[in-house]
C-alpha cells in the first residue's frame, strides 16, 4: 500500500479557507500550557498550531455546531478523514512513526499509552512535542487514560495519587467532584485535553471476580446503576470545572463480559436496549459527557451479528436515537485490540464510520495509512458516505473547540 500523505494539500487548504470565511476555524494564540488565552481570533488572522493545554475550554454559542459543521464541509475529503482518527502515541515519547502521522495530518488526535512515572513536566514537554509536530492551524487534541487506581497512565510530582474507581464511589456526596476537578486541572497543566474516563460500566453483584477488564481490575465505581451514576456526573462534573474533556465508557456497557476486549472477543448476552446498566451513561449524558465510548464486544441482545463499534444498532439507534446523545461518538481501541483482529484495519475504520462512529483510536501508527485510505475510499463511493465523514469531522471540530484549541464562528 502506498504511503498516504495529504500535508501540504491540508496546510494550504485549510489557512486558506480559515482566511475567507466567517465561519472559520482559527486556533488559539501560543502560550505555556494550563496558562490561559482567548482562542477568539476573527478568521481573518493568520492561523497557528496551539501548544496542548494552552486555552481554556471555550463555552459553545447557540451556532457553535454549525459553524463547525461548515468549517468541516469546506476541507478536503482527506482533511475530514484525519480528524476521525486519535493515533496512540507512547509516554515515553513521540516515535518517527507517529510524528509522521501527525505532521502529515493524518490524524488530528492522539491518545497517550504506556504508564509514565516521570511527572508533569515531563508530559507537557511531550504534549508540546506533538502540538509542534501538527501541520499548521491543525491543533491536535490530546487524551489519555487517566480513570484511577491501576489505570492511571501519568504519575509522578505533578500528578496526584489517584485511587480506583472502586474507592472513588465510596466517597461522601461532593467530594469525587471535588477530587476530580483537582485531577483535571493536573491534566490540563501538562497539556491534556482529554480524560477518557469516567468508567461508566455497572459490574452486578457476585461478578466482580468473573469480569475481567472491570470488576477484576476496581475500574468500576460500584454494583449498583444509582450508585455508580452519582459517581460518573460528579467525575464529569469536576473534570468540566477543571477544562477537561471527558469519555463514557464502554457503552452500552462492559459489566458483565468475562473477556478483556484488549485479549479477546467478548460477548455481553444481558445488556438490551432499555437494561438498567444504561442508567450511568444516561446520567453522564445528562451531566454533559463531551464523548461516549463505544466497546469492541457482541452484545447479542441488541446486535448479536457484529462488534459494538460496528453496530449501527449500538451507535445510531441505541446511543443517538434513544438517548439521545449529541457528542462525539469515539471508538475503544481498533488498533491493537485482539477483539478485532479478524477484521482487516480498512475495514475496521470504514465500518465504525458507517454506524455513526466519529472518532477512531487507533493504538498502532503503522495501521493509519491502510485505514486512512479506506477511509477516503470509502467517502468516495457514495454520497451518503461522504455526508457521514463531514457530520463525523464536524463534531470531532466541535469537540477540539469545547477544548479550547479552535473557536469556530
Amino acid at each position: 500500500m502506498r504511503t498516504f500523505t495529504v500535508r501540504h494539500r491540508q496546510l494550504s487548504a485549510w489557512v486558506v479557507f480559515a482566511g475567507i470565511t466567517v465561519a472559520g476555524c482559527t486556533a488559539a494564540p501560543a502560550t505555556s500550557p494550563g496558562a490561559s488565552s482567548d482562542s477568539g481570533m476573527s478568521a481573518t488572522q493568520s492561523v497557528s498550531p496551539t501548544p496542548s493545554g494552552s486555552s481554556s475550554p471555550e463555552p459553545f454559542s447557540a451556532s457553535a455546531g454549525q459553524g463547525c459543521r461548515l468549517l468541516a464541509e469546506g476541507l478536503s475529503t482527506e482533511q475530514q478523514a484525519g480528524q476521525l482518527f486519535m493515533v496512540g502515541v507512547e509516554t515515553s515519547g513521540l516515535s518517527s512513526a507517529a510524528r509522521r502521522v501527525i505532521s502529515d495530518g493524518a490524524a488530528g488526535s492522539v491518545v497517550l499509552l504506556g504508564n509514565s512515572e516521570a511527572g508533569s513536566a515531563r508530559i507537557a514537554a511531550l504534549t508540546e512535542e506533538i502540538a509542534a509536530a501538527a501541520p499548521e492551524g491543525m491543533p491536535v487534541l490530546v487524551a489519555v487514560d487517566q480513570e484511577g487506581g491501576k489505570v492511571t497512565r501519568l504519575r509522578g510530582p505533578g500528578f496526584s495519587e489517584i485511587p480506583s474507581a472502586v474507592e472513588q464511589g465510596r466517597l461522601a456526596d461532593g467530594e469525587l467532584r471535588e477530587q476530580a476537578s483537582v485531577w483535571g486541572r493536573e491534566l490540563r497543566d501538562a497539556g491534556v485535553h482529554v480524560d477518557l474516563a469516567p468508567v461508566a460500566d455497572v459490574v452486578p453483584p457476585g461478578k466482580t471476580s468473573s469480569n475481567a477488564p472491570i470488576g477484576k481490575l476496581n475500574r468500576n465505581f460500584g454494583t449498583d446503576p444509582g450508585q455508580v451514576s452519582r459517581s460518573v456526573v460528579e467525575f464529569t462534573e469536576g473534570m468540566q470545572e477543571a477544562g477537561v474533556l471527558t469519555s463514557l465508557k464502554h457503552f452500552p456497557g462492559l459489566g458483565e463480559v468475562t473477556v478483556n476486549t484488549d485479549f479477546g472477543q467478548a460477548e455481553d448476552s444481558d445488556i438490551t436496549a432499555d437494561h438498567e446498566a444504561l442508567e450511568p451513561f444516561r446520567a453522564g449524558i445528562a451531566a454533559g459527557a463531551d464523548s461516549v465510548m463505544i466497546s469492541s464486544a457482541v452484545f447479542t441482545l441488541i446486535d448479536a451479528e457484529q462488534e459494538g463499534v460496528f453496530s449501527p444498532a449500538v451507535v445510531t439507534t441505541l446511543l443517538r436515537e434513544q438517548l439521545g446523545f449529541e457528542g462525539v461518538a469515539i471508538s475503544d481501541d481498533l488498533g491493537a485490540a485482539v477483539s478485532v483482529g479478524g477484521v482487516s484495519p480498512g475495514q475496521r475504520a470504514v465500518r465504525f464510520f458507517a454506524a455513526g462512529g466519529d472518532l477512531l483510536i487507533n493504538a498502532d501508527p503503522a495501521l493509519m495509512d491502510e485505514m486512512l485510505q479506506a477511509t477516503v475510499d470509502w467517502a468516495a463511493e457514495d454520497p451518503a458516505n461522504a455526508e457521514r465523514l463531514a457530520e463525523s469531522a464536524g463534531r470531532v471540530l466541535e469537540l477540539k473547540q469545547k477544548a479550547g484549541l479552535l473557536s469556530c464562528d
